[in-house]
């Protein structure tokens, strides 16, 4: 019988310190123990989305929106690795993967880019695998291979998706 199929997101205050991220891990071992397939959604760590624009404008007051992009891009990538090293540590198979890893393609608009569709083959690899799959939020790729950004709320849209 095929096991149900758990998208949990958790935002910025939940992954927010080392602390807090052990305790997400709890929440996701529960829904794993459970008999669940599950598949994690996070956000970067509280305020690390508002550090890393600080940084930008620290050198353009109006950076390049791709280079923007790219920067923001990596508060998610944190969160997903440190959460995915948790449930590793705690005996639990995870794997990370960006936005591009999970395959989530966008248009060309760069720091508000709209999912025009997700091939999820690699994350149905992996869940077939009984691995839990951490996905950084508010990220995807554009037909370029260019990392792009889906805006403020974009890690609620990834996991909706």
């Amino acid at each position: 019988m095929k096991k149900p199929l758990i998208v949990q997101k958790f935002g910025g205050t939940s992954v927010g310190s080392v602390e807090r991220i052990h305790n997400v891990a709890k929440h996701i071992i529960k829904a794993k123990d459970d008999g669940n397939q599950v598949v994690v959604v996070v956000s970067a760590m509280s305020g690390e989305t508002n550090r890393l624009m600080g940084l930008a404008k620290e050198i353009d007051s109006v950076p390049t929106a791709r280079e923007l992009d790219v920067l923001l891009s990596a508060g998610e990538q944190v969160s997903m690795a440190l959460l995915a090293m948790t449930l590793n540590k705690m005996g639990y198979n995870a794997r990370s993967l960006t936005g591009t890893q999970a395959g989530i393609i966008t248009d060309n608009q760069y720091n508000d880019a709209t999912i025009k569709q997700v091939n999820s083959e690699v994350i149905l690899n992996l869940i077939q695998s009984d691995e839990i799959v951490i996905v950084a939020g508010f990220q995807g790729i554009n037909d370029n291979g260019d990392i792009t950004t889906l805006g403020r709320g974009g890690s609620d849209t990834s996991a909706v998706t």
